[in-house]
């Protein structure tokens, strides 16, 4: 036998889904509890393939228990594997089950596709949706669907007063505009999706996409805090400072402010050796993770994820910096 897709039947629990007269179709569950096709293939009759020609319709049947990184790869098989490769029967199982419904939320839904696999690569490419409030993706070789909130999108306290916030068009956005923290000394920014939208039997993480302006002030003394709630579930709460750590800047932020400084040493025990502070991303914004938390059962309940950062303790005074949103996305599977 000749495993042509997948890791080899070690450890995981496997599951026969079907016969056919190729080979097997089996589920792979692994330790995270996510389930996996893996087709196993008789190595005569895959050299029978390349002799003679294998019905491609079979091919593409048994890629469509696959994931869409075997699919890509199996091109290199054989003219009959790229030909079934290409089928709308594989792709339409790699697409969102609502993706005509994400396609007509799109802000170019006139667009026409010749093919699902040409809708599958549209889709990995980052549309926006819902005017232009939301941007959709979906990762190419997994088919796990990602969101970003735009800021417009989100709940920010304050946010339509104008010596608080400043909203403009913004060059380095992926939206219309972003929006810019003047002054508050009460910052609460809450943004909500539901578990249906996203991908079934999926570890995600929430991140504040921001960025620190150069007149950021009072952001690295006292630490906001982040949270993660679905449906009704209990909240798990982090600290995290909202910029990087600058130790000339720190020192003379805590004479300015060094009538709070037992306050503040006491902030720093609270969050520990360990900092959390915002990370670079590669489109040159930076991000906070707000926490993860898992999607269920495909065709299960629809629950409310609720991700928020705050900082509401009343006595400190900071400004400078932008905010792009909220994306949800797959954490990387350990």
């Amino acid at each position: 036998m000749l495993l042509l897709f997948g890791n080899g039947p070690f450890g995981p629990k496997w599951t026969l889904i079907r016969e056919t007269h190729l080979g097997h179709v089996f589920r792979l569950e692994n330790k995270q509890k996510q389930n996996r096709a893996i087709v196993v293939v008789s190595l005569s009759l895959l050299n029978f393939g390349r002799r003679m020609m294998l019905p491609e319709a079979c091919v593409a049947n048994i890629l469509s228990f696959t994931t869409p990184a075997d699919t890509f790869s199996s091109s290199a098989v054989s003219s009959v594997f790229k030909v079934a490769g290409d089928s709308d029967l594989v792709w339409e199982k790699f697409l969102p089950s609502d993706y005509s419904h994400v396609v007509s939320r799109s802000t170019d839904h006139h667009q026409k596709f010749s093919s699902k696999k040409e809708l599958y690569r549209y889709l990995c490419e980052s549309i926006l949706i819902d005017n232009g409030r939301k941007m959709f993706k979906i990762e190419k070789l997994s088919g796990k669907i990602s969101y970003v909130l735009s800021a417009r999108d989100l709940s920010i306290t304050w946010s339509n007063q104008r010596h608080y916030w400043s909203w403009n068009p913004r060059s380095d956005s992926r939206f219309s505009e972003g929006v810019e923290l003047i002054m508050t000394d009460w910052l609460e920014i809450i943004g909500k999706i539901q578990t249906g939208a996203l991908s079934p039997n999926t570890n995600y993480g929430a991140y504040l996409i921001m960025k620190v302006t150069s007149r950021a002030y009072g952001l690295e003394l006292v630490p906001a805090e982040t949270w993660i709630k679905v449906g009704n579930g209990e909240k798990k709460t982090e600290s995290t400072y909202l910029s990087r750590l600058d130790s000339k800047k720190q020192q003379m932020e805590r004479l300015f402010y060094g009538q709070r400084e037992e306050r503040m040493a006491m902030m720093d025990k609270v969050v520990g050796a360990h900092r959390r502070e915002p990370e670079v991303r590669d489109d040159g914004w930076m991000e906070i993770e707000l926490g993860e938390f898992e999607t269920g059962q495909e065709g299960g309940e629809d629950m409310e994820v609720v991700m928020s950062l705050t900082e509401v303790k009343g006595y400190q005074l900071k400004g400078g910096i932008a905010i792009d949103g909220i994306e949800v996305r797959p954490k990387p599977q350990k």
